[in-house]
């Protein structure tokens, strides 16, 4: 009876462990009555003729082994086999050679090893549970923001506890420019990718993803939240400028004064979160002549002559505008054209063009087409506004080597050689 008892105790104990894991009744018994199998199996050699019964409400289980009944003198294996001698002897008078006989097992009657190769056992079991279920609890957060704890910081990344101290890792190159973290610090960021890897869950975080700055506008503009105001695209470039073109299912609210909100009181929340990254907030529409000029914003565009097929835009500007469609180190044309859809090419207007000047994209059979594009991105888009500008100025703003500007500068003043000026 006592060795009952002790059994009766430890699946209590159990009980405790799977409440402290927080895994459902129904999963604790089959994970139970495996763990159970597996020592029986070790045991006996085979779990397939007993039949463990768990009982959830009393917390405790029992075990029962079926044994074919022979000639006494006959037993060739005792773990599946009983002599008929035994068998009546054993509280089953009337059973016959052929018959099966049943015993139940007292489990704790196979001592402490046994006992400790099941907590073993079912420990494992529960590990494997454990990582399986943050997974696919992470698995289904992709794209969805998450808090966590700064725990600690390496060179290349940073270790951060949520809540249930699950691990999240945000890797340097998803962290924003200018990032600093401090232990203990409460840092938000959204679920990247959840691989499973022998299963052992690795869950990698980003504040660079443009999902970052789609679910902070969520948090931030309850319109957003409640499916008035819709996201339809968002560019970044992280730690610098983003831009987020939002529409609203009901005239009367304002997209973009919602999402601003009075006095900036919305946005700024959005922008210390990000470092100081300067966010446009434009209106969408479905024309894309309409759009690209609202994502160039600030600059005035003249006229536009889209290949919708090829997904290109030429857009031509006064002088004045050129650079502020271009925007510091290329930064505004590069997210028009990411939030757009579009490649945007700039150019000024053809009647500001001088009748000799040639835009730079006529020269590229002669100089490369990244070298064009780099020139292009800092305001050059004609061949003379390249040979007026300062050589040094060139070099500063392009980070293009001087053998290859002095190169670009070669061949443009090769096409102007006989101009009187």
């Amino acid at each position: 009876m006592a060795k009952k008892e002790e059994s009766e105790n430890m699946v209590e104990r159990f009980a405790e462990f799977k409440d402290l894991k927080n895994i459902d009744k129904a999963t604790m018994i089959r994970v139970l009555e495996e763990s159970f199998r597996s020592v029986l199996a070790k045991q006996f050699g085979t779990d397939e003729n007993f039949d463990v019964i768990m009982n959830p409400d009393k917390g405790d289980v029992q075990i029962f082994q079926n044994l074919e009944v022979v000639e006494d003198g006959a037993v060739e294996n005792p773990n599946l086999q009983i002599s008929l001698s035994d068998a009546r002897a054993d509280n089953d008078p009337e059973v016959e050679i052929g018959e099966e006989h049943t015993k139940e097992i007292i489990f704790a009657a196979f001592g402490r090893r046994a006992i400790l190769n099941l907590r073993q056992t079912l420990q494992s079991k529960i590990l494997e549970l454990q990582k399986e279920a943050i997974y696919n609890k992470f698995k289904d957060l992709e794209g969805e923001l998450v808090t966590g704890e700064v725990y600690q910081t390496w060179s290349r990344e940073t270790l951060l506890l949520d809540d249930d101290k699950n691990e999240l890792l945000l890797p340097k190159t998803e962290s924003i420019p200018g990032d600093f973290f401090r232990k203990g610090e409460t840092i938000r960021a959204v679920v990247l990718k959840v691989d499973n890897k022998n299963n052992n869950p690795k869950i990698t975080v980003s504040r660079t993803s443009e999902n970052f700055l789609r679910r902070l506008f969520e948090l931030e503009v309850p319109e957003i939240h409640d499916g008035l105001i819709n996201i339809r695209a968002v560019a970044r470039i992280p730690g610098e400028r983003a831009k987020i073109a939002v529409e609203s299912y009901d005239d009367r609210i304002d997209p973009v004064g919602a999402c601003v909100g009075v006095k900036g009181s919305r946005i700024h929340g959005i922008v210390r979160e990000l470092r100081n990254e300067n966010i446009d907030v434009i209106n969408y529409t479905s024309n894309p002549s309409l759009f690209i000029q609202r994502a160039l914003s600030p600059a005035k565009i003249s006229s536009i002559v889209l290949d919708e097929e090829n997904k290109k835009a030429e857009v031509f500007l006064r002088s004045e505008e050129v650079s502020l469609a271009i925007g510091k180190g290329g930064l505004n044309i590069k997210l028009a054209s990411k939030l757009t859809g579009y490649i945007i090419d700039v150019y000024r207007d053809s009647e500001e063009v001088y009748d000799d000047d040639v835009y730079l994209d006529e020269f590229k059979n002669d100089i490369d087409g990244w070298v064009i594009d780099t020139l292009k991105d800092n305001g050059w888009v004609t061949a003379k506004s390249v040979l007026n500008a300062p050589r040094q100025e060139i070099l500063d703003k392009t980070d293009l080597e001087e053998v290859t500007v002095d190169q670009v500068l070669e061949i443009l003043n090769a096409e102007f050689e006989n101009d009187p000026e």
